[in-house]
């Protein structure tokens, strides 16, 4: 037996001449539940959540490679009992995340192979964020943040929630930092994609954390600058790509600052992304910064999770609702985004997707502001 830690990648099944091809997998289309049925199963819902969360610290999908594998099998390699982990596997099989097939064997679906630590788009750190420790705790006091309309972390852990990270939880800060490097890594090549930088011959990325989205605008436009700020202890790891002796370093201006106290950096283009999430006078005071810095004409282009309008509501509105528990802040609307915009003295332009989840707001500096 294989033993390996919660929380690392096990050793994989090495496929054998009897788990050579596919089996079937029984993954028929299940009539819709009647609605007392889809409560009942939507009240359970952190048991699916929980159901993730073990997979993703077991590293089953790490450990079910090309070809079926029994639950003994995979219990092997993963260190945990057969018939527990089968119980596990069969209920993640009810929402698509790995199959069972027709002779008790287990396979990957699309959805189980994002679990995967070596997926390009792997989604197994996000799990793991969004089901850290202090999430249960703070969920069952969603009725006391909507009546309030305040975080319920302080009252809870007795500090802020990031302060509760870096002290009292190191563990969930290094989680929470790889989820945010996973998720700005694989937006930030969205985004690269969808902007047209002709014209453009410099860069700032405000609040840009550790310049990922930068790191991809400078690698598809090799004429373009770029500049990177966020605060000191966040620039201080960022991206390699940007730092000394880095492939971009002579392209690139790291400045360690608070957009919200201030915006010391003049460009063609200013990129906000996913951070305009605070109480609407930081938003205010940021965006307002940034309009005082640049010069007329400018591009500003404002990227961000949306609570309307968009195929992944699910998931916004979820993360909304955790935005008001652990800090206090909110996702946004549409047109809540557009009036902080025009408040500030921005013209608001055209609205596109970037993905699934993201929209970039186009906007310019005016000539007067």
């Amino acid at each position: 037996m294989t033993t390996v830690s919660p929380t690392t990648t096990p050793t994989s099944i090495t496929p054998t001449s009897t788990l050579t091809s596919l089996s079937t997998p029984t993954l028929a289309s299940a009539p819709t539940p009647q609605p007392g049925m889809r409560l009942r199963e939507l009240a359970f819902g952190a048991a699916c959540a929980a159901a993730v969360r073990a997979a993703a610290r077991l590293g089953v999908a790490d450990a079910l490679r090309q070809s079926p594998a029994t639950a003994e099998q995979l219990a092997a390699v993963v260190n945990t009992e057969p018939a527990p982990l089968r119980r596990l596997l069969r209920a993640l099989s009810c929402y698509g995340i790995f199959a069972e097939t027709e002779d008790g064997t287990f396979v990957h679906t699309d959805m189980s192979l994002l679990l995967r630590e070596d997926d390009p788009h792997s989604l197994r750190s996000i799990c793991l964020w969004c089901t850290e420790p202090w999430t249960w705790e703070v969920w069952p006091r969603l009725d006391d943040a909507v009546r309030t309309g305040a975080s319920v972390f302080q009252d809870r852990f007795g500090k802020g929630f990031f302060d509760y990270l870096h002290q009292d939880a190191p563990e969930s800060a290094q989680v929470f930092n790889k989820a945010m490097t996973t998720s700005s890594t694989q937006s930030a090549l969205d985004v690269a994609e969808l902007l047209d930088l002709t014209g453009v011959s410099s860069v700032a990325d405000i609040g840009g954390g550790q310049g990922h989205v930068l790191a991809s605008l400078l690698e598809k436009n090799p004429e373009v600058r770029g500049t990177l700020l966020d605060l000191p202890g966040v620039v201080a790891k960022a991206d390699p790509r940007l730092r000394d002796g880095g492939a971009l370093t002579e392209r690139v201006r790291i400045v360690a600052g608070d957009c919200r106290q201030g915006v010391p950096v003049e460009a063609d283009l200013y990129i906000i992304k996913n951070i305009l999430e605070w109480d609407d006078d930081s938003t205010s005071r940021t965006l307002r910064n940034i309009v005082t810095a640049a010069r007329p004409g400018a591009r500003v282009v404002i990227i961000e999770n949306l609570v309307d309008d968009t195929p992944s509501m699910r998931f916004t509105t979820a993360m909304d609702l955790l935005l008001l528990l652990n800090v206090g802040g909110a996702k946004h609307t549409k047109q809540s985004l557009v009036d902080r915009m025009a408040r500030a003295g921005l013209v608001v332009g055209e609205i596109r997707p970037v993905n699934a989840y993201l929209h970039a707001f186009e906007c310019t500096v005016p000539d007067e502001t």
